[in-house]
């Protein structure tokens, strides 16, 4: 068992503190890696309305989401950007293969939460990566959704026309 010993006032309290070394118990532990069986990490990615569920694993760079390849599944050229920004952010780049399946919501959601998604995978599967992806903001989900509509309204906030007369 350690020794205690009591301060009476701020300045024993300051030599106690100075006087002891920084210990690893005090230090943050570092984040271990999460990995599966197969090697894959495995994340959950959310945006509007849409969820995608992605599993990486080191590989040659093929990107496979609902069964087809990502240039097939994203058409316009924006998404498939929007995809790639994790790896380039974080120079991963065409080393990893990517499996994933999304649903809900529409293409542009998709593809944020499949960047979502990736991002958190990285984070898992490479701790290390964590403050290069926290600092470009693709851990936060976007918390932006659909406004829903009102009662006595057409839509959310839009009235409907005046008529004086």
């Amino acid at each position: 068992m350690s020794e205690q010993t009591s301060a009476t006032s701020l300045a024993d309290l300051k030599n106690l503190v100075a006087g002891t070394p920084a210990s690893p118990e005090n230090a943050t532990p570092a984040r271990e890696p999460k990995k599966d069986a197969f090697g894959r990490a495995y994340a959950t990615g959310r945006r509007k309305n849409a969820i995608a569920r992605v599993w990486i694993k080191p590989g040659k760079g093929t990107v496979e989401i609902n069964g087809k390849p990502a240039a097939k599944y994203f058409a316009r050229p924006v998404l498939r950007m929007l995809i790639a920004q994790p790896f380039l952010v974080a120079d991963r780049y065409q080393q990893f293969d990517v499996m994933c399946t999304v649903t809900g919501g529409g293409l542009s959601g998709q593809a944020g939460a499949v960047r979502h998604g990736l991002s958190r995978a990285l984070t898992n599967f490479e701790p290390g990566l964590r403050p290069i992806l926290k600092k470009a903001g693709f851990l936060t989900r976007d918390p932006r959704v659909v406004e829903r509509k009102k009662y006595g309204k057409p839509k959310a906030r839009r009235s409907f026309q005046f008529s004086k007369r």
